[in-house]
């Protein structure tokens, strides 16, 4: 396909972006290490999730130096909630590469950026682009939807070798002004032109150039690959009380929400007489079971449906980390599939 008719687009595009866009807190300015951590908190997670996380990330490491340095339970208790913790880790693990390897300068090539831990293509494409003005296309799901719309392209986004193809044909076309043409994509990719809504082709300032709108296919388009079914597994939770004192666990420092604080918990829904009894076995004595509810956690693979008993313990448990509630709101980094129970505590 020929994108001639495409060269356009960043005159069409950027002064519709600098008249609407959103005011959001990385776009205040382009230093690289804030447009790096705006992006990696970006993937697969809403803007308005990462507006307050991204003001407390940087008030407490405001420098990749001090990131480099920052003690890993302190890293994650500033990532709780915000899920996809690997991102924090190789957050971590780039800037020790920086401060170590590159005498604490943020690389400022496309190589460079792309070689990071944690970093790939559209990354190392947006900071480079936003950071840097180079010519490096950011294309992500955003970008392929709109990109699949304006060419009227029935092809499956999800194979590489489309979106190789689209980084191309974006490279060809990148103005000087490369930082502002990246964003302006990505918000009319997550605006007008945005997921799970018919697009708002009236509004807008590409509907010259889109053959979907022309065609009357825009609604349809982009063409997905069918999403494999997520797996389901069963568990049961304690939150356990002692004394005005918490039981949690660490979790181990590879896998799934490696290094961070659990609640015990086991495989399978039990009945509380069951629960009781596997409490038991594990040399814990209940005094009382104050409360039962059920909630689920959904991963990108993994479903996990969960069933929690809220208990006051009357001795043993030498196993778990018993902990104050002050501590655990204070230093322990509880992912979000426990940290649901430990939010409802006071309504048991």
């Amino acid at each position: 396909m020929h994108f001639e008719r495409f060269w356009m687009l960043p005159k069409l595009l950027l002064p519709w972006y600098r008249e609407n866009r959103r005011v959001l807190p990385w776009r205040k300015d382009r230093e690289p290490y804030h447009v790096w951590l705006s992006e990696i908190m970006l993937q697969q997670t809403r803007v308005e999730a990462v507006k307050g996380y991204y003001a407390r990330f940087l008030q407490a490491l405001p420098t990749v130096q001090e990131l480099s340095q920052v003690d890993d339970g302190v890293l994650n208790k500033l990532w709780e909630g915000l899920g996809y913790y690997s991102r924090a880790r190789n957050l971590k693990k780039a800037a020790v590469e920086i401060c170590t390897n590159r005498g604490g300068q943020f690389p400022d090539t496309y190589e460079g950026v792309l070689s990071l831990p944690g970093v790939g293509e559209y990354t190392a494409g947006a900071v480079c682009s936003i950071a840097y003005d180079l010519p490096t296309p950011a294309v992500d799901g955003n970008v392929l939807r709109l990109w699949a719309r304006l060419t009227d392209d029935h092809r499956c986004v999800d194979d590489p070798t489309y979106k190789k193809e689209v980084r191309a044909a974006l490279t060809e076309i990148y103005p000087a002004e490369a930082g502002d043409f990246t964003q302006a994509l990505m918000e009319l990719g997550a605006t007008l032109c945005g997921p799970n809504r018919p697009p708002e082709c009236e509004k807008c300032p590409c509907r010259s150039l889109c053959l979907g709108a022309d065609r009357g296919t825009a609604e349809k388009l982009p063409v997905r690959a069918e999403k494999k079914a997520k797996k389901r597994e069963e568990m049961t939770v304690f939150l356990l009380e002692r004394d005005g004192d918490y039981a949690l666990n660490r979790r181990p420092d590879t896998g799934l929400l490696a290094g961070l604080w659990e609640l015990p918990h086991c495989s399978g829904k039990l009945s509380a007489e069951e629960a009781l009894a596997y409490l038991e076995s594990q040399g814990v004595r209940i005094r009382d079971v104050t409360r039962q509810w059920e909630k689920k956690h959904v991963f990108t693979h993994i479903i996990w449906e969960m069933r929690c008993y809220a208990m006051t313990v009357r001795s043993g448990g030498t196993d778990f980390t018993w902990v104050s509630e002050e501590n655990v709101e204070r230093e322990r980094a509880l992912p979000t599939a426990f940290r649901q129970f430990w939010e409802e505590r006071r309504h048991v």
